[in-house]
């Protein structure tokens, strides 16, 4: 599957791929094979969860930035369910990112070069010795924390572009990574760059991944809740249910 082929459809506003995860995969790898000939404009993956609904509808600046994403994919199963809501293709299954970081080198045996930005010097180090260690197919050309001054993004991007990754991942947190993302992406010589918030400490074990059923009852939010009280309680008493009212409305207004 290549990125021509993707089909959307409207969930809150933004414009969803409707793919499965081994698509998602395809898509990441079809591009990096033929970088060559996308005249070297990255392809940008931004991801859509009810959070993320609830911030684009609110600030029109997130929204116009998510817009200019290559792909956005469902990474929140609310996303997934509230497909089923608007008119359109369903979207098939949730692609979340702290499994994307794994379908790539599960589902594709070339040898990828990757590139962590984000977190903490010691969380994003330790994350990409696991996955390293854990795949042989996972080459972790460089790695950089996330908490550098803008003044400081051309050293970054230097550093990303003299590592020559296939892919890069963005870990700064929403709206940064995507807004980091848009205003540097012709600077940045890589293929593919996927924005990923927390996914470093979920590999590392600091934040725990919710058990499957929950996951797939489209309950993970639920256990980060439970995990993280004091971040969480008031970003989903707010989010969750207005995410909710602009699915809705966008339907309603379309």
């Amino acid at each position: 599957m290549k990125l021509n082929d993707v089909v959307h459809t409207d969930v809150g506003g933004l414009k969803t791929a409707c793919v499965t995860r081994q698509q998602l995969v395809a898509i990441i790898e079809a591009y990096i094979s033929n970088f060559a000939s996308n005249a070297d404009t990255p392809c940008v993956i931004f991801d859509s969860n009810g959070h993320g609904i609830s911030l684009a509808n609110t600030d029109s600046g997130f929204m116009q930035t998510l817009s200019q994403a290559d792909i956005i994919h469902a990474d929140g199963q609310s996303v997934v369910a509230m497909s089923k809501w608007v008119r359109g293709r369903n979207i098939p299954e949730r692609s979340a990112t702290t499994d994307l970081i794994h379908d790539i080198p599960q589902h594709s045996e070339l040898v990828k070069k990757h590139y962590l930005l984000g977190g903490s010097t010691e969380v994003v180090e330790k994350c990409a010795d696991i996955l390293t260690k854990q795949y042989k197919n996972v080459n972790v050309v460089g790695t950089h924390h996330g908490y550098f001054d803008k003044a400081y993004s051309d050293e970054v991007i230097a550093s990303i572009n003299a590592s020559k990754p296939d892919i890069l991942w963005v870990g700064l947190g929403k709206p940064l990574e995507q807004e980091w993302v848009i205003a540097n992406k012709d600077k940045l010589n890589v293929a593919v760059i996927i924005s990923c918030g927390g996914c470093y400490n979920y590999i590392t074990g600091d934040y725990p991944r919710a058990p499957l059923w929950m996951q797939r009852a489209g309950l993970e939010w639920l256990h980060r809740l439970y995990s993280d009280p004091k971040r969480l309680f008031w970003r989903y008493l707010i989010s969750n249910p207005h995410s909710i009212y602009c699915v809705l409305k966008h339907k309603f207004l379309r």
